[in-house]
């Protein structure tokens, strides 16, 4: 069901901390919290001895003691103590992840800990680079399966009228798209020629007449897609790149994590505010309609649909994905 060497967004630096925090990933339960000295610790929310939930206990330093009979483990899962009793059987231990901390997020990997590469982790420099500014906004639980959300970001042809008000324009079904396919990488590529900018990118900026723009979309399995997105003419260029990394909870929910990068603008307050306002503003308009889909597939999960032209690189993902599932599988 869900590729487990990989890594994935497990929360926003800024939710992990001394606080327990409790959080289903790819169908398993996890307790991350920070070491006294920032470290964050990834575990297995399930006491071995009675089942449970270790996010219901207390931090005693860098260790983790459960609330039902006081059990103590260490940040690698290894029981300690148990009180009551002088030893502690070799079997008492609970699974620690790997983390890697990076552009502001906690990554884990959910596999076999010895393939977990923190090179593998996608390479999201702008997120990190002085002359680009990072947008954060808030984790958002959506009732999907996170492919859906994928396919979603892939198909920026919806944008002519999920987004209408927004980002979308018309023009957008003017021009063709094309995808090509890397060993690991679908990329989906339009260019609008000399049309009018669409309402959130003529404020921002600025724009006299018309524009060219761009849509191009780069997804790497099992769920990282960047959207590079921009305008242009004579004088005015303005790139916005929507970073998303939307990490399965169970087979029909989903921790979708995302931000903005951009270029320009980088101490204005106003275009701060449609970068990190309007844009979450926009991806909100998605979240009814990936539902409603879920919802749908629920209810009529053999029922027939039919794949047109827009489908290509959604489809290209997930069947590179259904190698990547396979390989694993063994």
């Amino acid at each position: 069901m869900f590729l487990k060497n990989s890594w994935y967004v497990a929360a926003w630096d800024r939710e992990v901390s001394r606080n327990l925090l409790a959080r289903t990933l790819l169908g398993e339960p996890v307790v991350l919290y920070r070491k006294e000295n920032g470290t964050p610790v990834a575990l297995e929310d399930r006491c071995c001895h009675r089942h449970l939930p270790l996010s219901m206990g207390s931090l005693e330093n860098d260790f983790l003691r459960c609330g039902y009979h006081g059990l103590k483990f260490n940040p690698s899962g290894k029981c300690v103590e148990i009180p009551g009793q002088d030893g502690v059987p070799p079997q008492a231990r609970v699974r620690a992840y790997p983390l890697v901390e990076r552009y502001n997020w906690v990554w884990i990997w959910m596999g076999d800990p010895s393939k977990a590469d923190p090179a593998l982790v996608p390479n999201w420099w702008w997120a990190d680079h002085p002359d680009w500014v990072f947008a954060r906004p808030d984790r958002v639980h959506v009732k999907c399966n996170y492919q859906l959300v994928s396919d979603n970001v892939l198909d920026v042809t919806h944008l002519a009228y999920v987004h209408a008000s927004s980002i979308g324009a018309a023009s957008i079904t003017e021009f063709p798209g094309s995808v090509e396919r890397e060993e690991r990488l679908v990329r989906f590529t339009r260019w609008i020629k000399d049309r009018p900018p669409p309402p959130l990118y003529q404020r921002a900026g600025g724009f006299a007449g018309n524009v060219d723009r761009w849509q191009i979309v780069e997804h790497t399995p099992p769920c990282f897609t960047v959207n590079f997105a921009g305008c242009k003419d004579q004088r005015t260029k303005i790139e916005l790149n929507a970073l998303s990394a939307p990490t399965p909870e169970t087979a029909t929910t989903t921790h979708y994590f995302f931000g903005f990068v951009r270029n320009f603008g980088l101490k204005d307050v106003e275009i701060d505010a449609i970068c990190s306002r309007d844009m979450v503003k926009v991806f909100n308009e998605d979240f009814p309609v990936l539902e409603a889909q879920q919802r749908m597939i629920d209810l009529q999960p053999g029922a027939p649909r039919v794949d047109i032209k827009v489908d290509a690189a959604p489809l290209a993902a997930r069947r590179m994905l259904e190698a990547m599932l396979a390989k694993e599988a063994g």
